[in-house]
């Protein structure tokens, strides 16, 4: 079981080109361990949670030595040092990778007054993990050519003909994979494979990352692409306004999939105290504000709100499915991708 769990999230970090928010593998810092580190396995880059960790040690005094890496490559490290791990908290950018360690039982379960705090969408059914903030589905489009009526409702609305030539995507980015293989997970294989069919017949264009489908968009290449909700507001960030807006798919469509960056401790932590405290923190009004105006994230928490003019999670009605399942079908979504020409 664990040997094919690794060969799994290996696929993963050898076919998934980094999210926005993936960084090359680096060793753990080089400062000394004392009393009270607590060391993370970071599958969230220095650049969107660095400031977060600057802050959570200066609010609490506890040391972080954190390994930076891409998601999956971190969780496949993490089954493969099994009992030796010296991880004492896995930060994942998506919750496929924490289901992959927790179906290893390499996780300990988190108290109630942590898992409680998180909506139950974005937590694991036993309280392994938790999330700590949500990553949308949309189809970004140009406002310029197109109104959000001009939109199918679903996701499955793409593969008509009518969209020849006018949509784009990352086929290799992390994101659309787990988008494919929630599909799997809710729709199955065949069905999976008929809606890529339909959209490779539309002859899409093929983008490296999230944030160069947004440009493409903002430039007219593209009249439409399938993003992370966030990237609208990361390349205005960076390039000034842009004429992009996000549509969001609705009551459970499989377009509407909400994944989870999120946490858990690791069952052979040497500081499950100091771990305990980090994802208190990570879940708490500190980082649940960071998230919503920092990296323009879905709170997962009650009682705090995004930054920006996002659809509320309760409108968007996800489909009903439990995140850490994903860890499950995402070799059989590379296959299909592989399969239909888009890999």
């Amino acid at each position: 079981m664990r040997l094919r769990l690794i060969t799994a999230v290996l696929g993963i970090a050898l076919l998934a080109t980094a999210c926005g928010d993936d960084a090359p593998a680096a060793p753990p810092g080089s400062e000394a361990e004392g009393e009270g580190t607590v060391t993370v396995y970071s599958g969230r880059d220095e650049e969107f949670v660095g400031a977060l960790f600057d802050q959570f040690e200066a609010d609490t005094g506890i040391a972080l030595d954190v390994r930076y890496g891409d998601s999956a490559e971190l969780a496949a490290t993490i089954l493969e040092e099994g009992d030796s791990s010296p991880a004492d908290v896995f930060l994942s950018q998506d919750a496929g990778s924490l289901g992959a360690i927790g179906a290893e039982g390499l996780f300990t379960e988190l108290p109630s007054d942590i898992i409680d705090r998180v909506d139950e969408r974005f937590r694991s059914e036993d309280g392994l993990w938790v999330g700590t903030s949500g990553r949308g589905r949309v189809a970004a489009y140009n406002t310029d050519k197109l109104s959000d009526e001009d939109l199918p409702d679903s996701i499955l609305g793409f593969t008509d003909p009518e969209w020849k030539g006018r949509i784009g995507f990352p086929p290799t980015n992390s994101s659309f994979q787990a988008f494919v293989a929630a599909m799997i997970e809710l729709e199955g294989e065949d069905a999976t494979r008929t809606f890529l069919e339909g959209l490779v017949a539309n002859e899409p264009e093929l983008y490296e990352d999230n944030g160069s489908t947004v440009r493409a968009i903002a430039a007219g290449d593209v009249e439409v692409g399938f993003v992370n909700h966030y990237y609208i507001y990361e390349v205005a960030a960076e390039d000034g306004e842009i004429p992009v807006a996000n549509h969001f798919f609705t009551a459970g469509d499989p377009g509407a999939l909400v994944n989870s960056a999120g946490a858990g401790i690791l069952a052979t932590s040497a500081n499950p105290e100091g771990a305990q405290t980090l994802i208190e923190y990570l879940t708490g009004e500190e980082g649940q504000t960071y998230f919503s105006t920092e990296t323009w994230e879905y709170p997962v928490v009650a009682g705090y709100e995004p930054s920006v003019d996002l659809v509320p999670l309760d409108e968007i009605e996800s489909p009903d499915i439990d995140l850490s399942d994903l860890a499950g079908t995402i070799e059989p979504a590379l296959d299909l991708l592989a399969e239909v020409g888009l890999l």
